[in-house]
């Protein structure tokens, strides 16, 4: 097991490696870091099995991400390289449903159909995971360099955030946003839609950390502070 981590952790080295800095290796290693310490505090520990599922799920999530990838034969590198490393059907299944069912739009949409999708507690927590490395101080910082990257405005108080967001308005490109916005239309709602009591509490702390920054932010844009 520790063998096909380290392969993994390479795999990531190298297919990261030209992205900002918002989800780079280092995202994935934090993630993968979380992901395990949260398992544990759900009682996961005695299950070797599941954690591998956790710890695997958590370095590859972002391998392929829509963002980032240059032609669709990258969507299909996570896939290749279970299949190389003989994981059995069943293991491989399971992370690959983690990673496929974590993005922030495709709850969007099934919250839009009512769905109240739970998914594994190996699911909950690699989710949560990535998402707590989403919110708070690394939230705050990723979420500017990202914005810098696409060269977004920082804030433009006539530039009002989405706030009924479909998937599809979610993921439109045709409305010009800001970089605080974002903070409005998903990063302030994540807190809520942690999946384990574990993540819940860890949320509660870093989204507080988040409000308060924003308060001195727009004290600081508007010349009261």
């Amino acid at each position: 097991m520790e063998e096909i981590v380290r392969k993994a952790e390479k795999l990531v080295e190298l297919r990261m490696r030209g992205n900002d800095g918002s989800h780079d290796a280092s995202h994935a290693f934090r993630v993968r870091d979380l992901a395990l310490s949260l398992a544990i505090e759900e009682g996961l520990s005695s299950s070797p099995d599941t954690l591998l599922i956790v710890e695997l799920a958590a370095l590859l999530h972002d391998i392929g991400d829509h963002k980032y990838v240059r032609d669709q034969s990258e969507e299909m590198i996570v896939e290749r390289f279970l299949d190389e490393e003989g994981l059995d059907e069943g293991k491989k299944e399971r992370i690959l449903g983690i990673i496929r069912g974590m993005g922030f739009k495709d709850e969007l949409a099934r919250i839009a159909n009512g769905d109240s999708f739970l998914g594994s507690i190996e699911f909950g927590v690699v989710q949560d995971a990535d998402r707590l490395d989403a919110i708070g101080a690394i939230g705050i910082a990723r979420c500017f360099t990202f914005g810098g990257s696409r060269n977004r405005v920082l804030h433009d108080p006539k530039i009002l955030p989405r706030m009924d967001l479909s998937k599809e308005k979610y993921t439109s490109k045709d409305e010009k946003q800001t970089t605080v916005n974002h903070f409005h239309e998903k990063l302030l709602k994540l807190k809520d839609l942690m999946k384990t009591k574990a993540g819940q509490k860890r949320a509660a702390q870093r989204h507080k950390f988040m409000e308060d920054f924003l308060g001195e932010f727009y004290e600081e844009w508007e010349g009261r502070a």
